[in-house]
């Protein structure tokens, strides 16, 4: 089958983190090239936001009685994709985020298969998933079945590949597609009045932005911060929300550092604060991935982070920024002082990671996926 128009389901989170942004891209990347998406969650994602034609969205209405204490989602989203199946005519479902989407995939499915409708399912990890809830004894007998009645199995990084097959007895290949980021959309130029604001006497800008959940140690970006504030005029934008948050204005306040920080919480226009920034620091206890990172290098914004994950295979160690060991807090604070003094060397390592994000740039990564799409259906045309 070549690469024709399809009519593709995607499951996926609607909200900030990872696995949501790349599945929302996906599908309006997709869109944007004739395909028809139909996006099944219990909300409008965060980034499909203005009118796409060929796009189109099913919530997933979830009923609550007396009897239940927690609301069967998992039910009424299997029930949600049986229909939009059935009265769009879908020739293939990708769900993203394995826990509950692969395993409501599958029950829909089967459902489906009484009627006398094949559908296929893909599913992609993209790292919690696998390496957190899933590996969680309550859900990991599910988590692997669902994952092994897949048609087609992706991950977003080796290193998650290979910590799915280490953690799960996974029975079918898994292929790897690496996240992406649209280059295009992240060049923007500063808007000097919003600099301004945040650094009046043109300090430097230094971003984190985060879920502010344990592993993201949101606790070492501001002890960062704290070192290089000792070395040169600098301001900090956390970005995001989380149960952490509340640690990280803490200890702030006990550095004395809490004057030249802001929290400006979720933000859906990750380009315009990237634009104004001089230094990403990430300082993950695990990345899947890093789409984060890689964002910010498509900004042109050198990136400190630790070497967690999937984050080597992002980043270029002394090009795209540099990476220490998870809790280094002493070798990423020297990294961000030597770049940031600089400014030959700061302008060294912005053109070197905008130059890493064009390998991850979208118009690379959509026919991949345009591929296994094709590669699949062609398997169900000859059974």
């Amino acid at each position: 089958m070549n690469s024709s128009i399809m009519r593709i389901g995607i499951v996926c989170y609607p909200t900030f983190g990872g696995s949501g942004v790349l599945a929302t891209e996906l599908g309006k990347a997709l869109a944007q090239k004739g395909h028809q998406v139909h996006f099944i969650t219990y909300q409008q994602p965060v980034r499909l936001n203005g009118f796409i034609p060929n796009i189109f969205y099913h919530e997933v209405q979830v009923p609550t009685y007396p009897l239940f204490d927690y609301p069967p989602y998992e039910t009424a989203l299997a029930s949600t994709m049986v229909d939009v199946i059935k009265n769009n005519k879908l020739q293939l479902l990708h769900v993203h985020y394995a826990i509950p989407h692969a395993s409501a995939a599958y029950m829909a499915k089967c459902i489906l298969e009484k009627d006398g409708i094949h559908i296929p399912v893909i599913t992609t990890l993209h790292g919690t998933d696998i390496t957190l809830v899933g590996r969680d004894k309550t859900y990991a007998p599910v988590v692997a079945f669902s994952i092994n009645q897949s048609d087609a199995i992706t991950a977003v990084s080796q290193n998650l590949k290979d910590e799915t097959f280490k953690i799960f007895k996974i029975e079918k290949p898994i292929e790897v597609i690496y996240n992406f980021v649209d280059v295009n959309r992240f060049k923007r130029k500063p808007i000097d009045a919003f600099k301004k604001v945040i650094a009046p006497n043109g300090e430097k800008i230094l971003l984190h932005a985060s879920n502010f959940r344990r592993v993201k140690r949101v606790q070492d970006v501001v002890k960062i911060f704290h070192q290089v504030s000792q070395k040169l005029a600098c301001k900090l934008l956390f970005v995001g929300d989380g149960p952490e948050r509340v640690v990280a204005e803490q200890l702030s306040r006990e550095l004395g550092v809490c004057d030249n920080i802001r929290f400006v919480g979720k933000q859906e226009q990750m380009e315009d604060i990237l634009a104004i920034a001089d230094l990403f620091l990430l300082t993950s206890e695990y990345e899947s991935f890093g789409l984060v990172a890689l964002e910010a290098m498509a900004a042109g914004v050198p990136v400190v982070s630790t070497n967690a994950g999937g984050l080597p295979e992002v980043m270029i160690q002394g090009e795209t920024g540099y990476m220490s060991n998870v809790g280094d807090v002493a070798s990423m604070s020297a990294h961000a002082i030597e770049i940031l003094q600089d400014d030959n060397k700061h302008e060294y390592f912005k053109q070197a990671a905008l130059k890493q994000a064009h390998n991850f740039d979208i118009n690379n990564i959509i026919p991949l996926y345009e591929k296994l799409y094709d590669d699949v259906l062609s398997k169900e045309l000859v059974s």
